[in-house]
């Protein structure tokens, strides 16, 4: 009997040992394939990064180096490399910049843990380390932000420019960053002043010109011509614009079914009828004093006719159709005015008041702009020219970016350097603090704090520099006390980046280090994957 009790702990044991095998195999295959994508990405880190080619699966071609929209593309089937995935939309969510980074830094992070996990260091000690250590880095990176008014155009213009630069359309970082700076404080609301809703800002994008030719519009424009059926007018000075959601067109039955006329005096009936319902809808809207109509895209039936432009262009009111319906809210809010959903509800009291509303000529296309806005909403319109496809979608990307650093600025008005001075800065308090730790603790957060050095060592690798000997020397200026000391990789040296105008806002870099930290210490505290079919 006493054997038999003795020989159960060994059996226990050695089961415990195999199910831990597989938990450690499990925690590999994740961390690996997690820095797989991260490690796809390292490249197009920077202003000197490079650009991917995403071919999709209907023969679309992307070229960008923005990291979201090329982890977006990717089809990624490991798990917790989906994470990753998901990371950079958190950060674009968040702050809009730095998709790139964040990704990096989990990658090197992730790098660390699977050394910190060989050694025997338990999971569970290696997180609790890492969300330390995050915190800690945090508050080190407010210490060393510069505080922002937000009446300082120049230096919400510089940490635009810095967001540009690596981008594939940086040559125009003159031109996009104030375009970015003016839109974004065109759009703050005084009631509000830390917050901006970038739906305010309506991004328009028309093929020909170069990115040269990208202008801020205060006021509207359509993306279509004005309609020239019956030669309504194209250009109207004065204008009271109406927004319709209902159709100028002959009312159909609610049931699906065929009328049989069986002779000619009723089709005559039938069409005097629709003309005489058609007319009596247009002199109720010429009686408000309308000239301009922007009628709304209809599913159920045609919203105009070719009888109704007639007599349209007969009252001289200029017709703009097929308005998207998602529009509606934006059109009606810069307009300073009303949807009208019925002629019945057709009152003066729900126009909207333009100076001018005129179709011109871009390029191989027409555009339809409204300026001199009465009360206008605090709206704003950018519109992106470009010579192809792929420049103009890129534009947009870009500009995207740099609206949402100017964003994230209004919302916590601190500017931080760039060029890896922050990592390196966090590297240096961090390793000094890991010495006062006991135990594992301090052997994790070194960890974390080495990991932070792969921005300034990509910075300067994909700057076609000597990585080793830029970031030794960046340790030594930093410890030192030049702490805004980062590399400038157009000179291919270390200076201080903060005279160099290279500043990013600070919740760019906390947000990086706070979802980077978050996202790794989820893949680590996965032990067994589960696959319900």
């Amino acid at each position: 009997m006493a054997a038999v009790t003795a020989a159960q702990p060994r059996s226990s044991k050695t089961e415990s040992y195999v199910d831990n095998k597989r938990k450690e195999d499990i925690r590999q295959a994740n961390i690996k394939a997690a820095r797989a994508v991260a490690d796809a990405v390292r490249t197009s880190l920077g202003p000197k990064g490079m650009d991917k080619m995403i071919s999709t699966a209907n023969g679309e071609v992307i070229i960008t180096n923005d990291g979201a929209t090329i982890l977006n593309k990717m089809e990624v089937l490991q798990p917790a490399a989906k994470m990753l995935v998901d990371l950079s939309k958190s950060q674009d969510s968040a702050a809009g910049d730095g998709t790139t980074t964040v990704v990096v830094i989990a990658g090197a992070l992730l790098k660390q843990c699977l050394l910190l996990l060989t050694n025997g260091i338990h999971p569970t000690v290696i997180s609790d380390s890492l969300h330390k250590a995050s915190t800690k880095a945090v508050d080190v990176l407010t210490a060393m932000a510069v505080p922002l008014e937000i009446s300082d155009r120049e230096s919400l213009i510089k940490s635009a420019s810095t967001s540009l630069n690596s981008k594939v359309v940086s040559q125009y970082s003159t031109l996009l960053a104030p375009l970015a700076v003016d839109s974004v404080l065109s759009v703050v609301d005084p009631a509000k002043p830390d917050m901006v809703d970038l739906r305010d800002i309506k991004i328009v994008k028309k093929l020909g010109g170069t990115v040269d030719d990208t202008e801020l519009v205060k006021g509207l424009v359509f993306d279509k011509k004005a309609s020239h059926a019956a030669g309504g007018p194209t250009r109207m000075e004065n204008a009271k614009i109406a927004v319709i959601q209902f159709q100028i067109s002959p009312p159909k039955t609610d049931i699906e079914q065929s009328i049989v006329v069986s002779d000619y005096t009723q089709m005559d009936r039938i069409l005097k009828e629709e003309r005489n319902y058609i007319l009596g809808m247009i002199k109720k809207i010429k009686a408000t004093g309308c000239n301009v109509l922007l009628i709304q895209k209809s599913i159920l039936r045609d919203a105009v006719t070719d009888l109704s432009l007639h007599y349209l262009a007969k009252a001289k009111i200029m017709v703009v159709k097929d308005v998207e319906r998602e529009d509606i809210e934006f059109i009606t809010k810069t307009l300073n005015c009303l949807p009208i959903a019925n002629i019945e509800h057709f009152r003066a009291e729900k126009l909207g008041h333009a100076d001018l509303v005129e179709e011109v000529s871009l390029g191989d296309g027409k555009i339809v702009k409204v300026t001199g806005i009465k009360d206008m909403g605090r709206t704003t319109t950018v519109l992106i020219r470009g010579s192809n496809q792929l420049v103009i979608d890129e534009a947009e990307r870009s500009l995207h970016d740099a609206l949402c650093v100017v964003r994230c600025l209004v919302s916590k008005r601190f500017l931080i350097a760039g060029g890896g001075a922050p990592e390196i800065e966090l590297s240096r308090q961090l390793g000094a603090w890991s010495k006062v730790l006991h135990g594992m603790e301090g052997y994790c957060v070194r960890s974390f704090a080495e990991a932070l050095e792969v921005i300034p060592y990509t910075l300067a690798e994909n700057a076609g520099l000597n990585p080793i000997a830029i970031v030794t020397e960046l340790r030594n200026r930093h410890a030192q006390g030049e702490i805004n000391a980062g590399i400038n990789v157009r000179k291919g040296q270390i200076t201080n980046i903060l005279e160099e105008n290279v500043v990013q806002p600070l919740l760019v870099s906390t947000s990086a280090i706070s979802l980077a930290t978050e996202c790794v210490r989820m893949i680590l505290k996965i032990d067994d994957i589960v696959n319900v079919r």
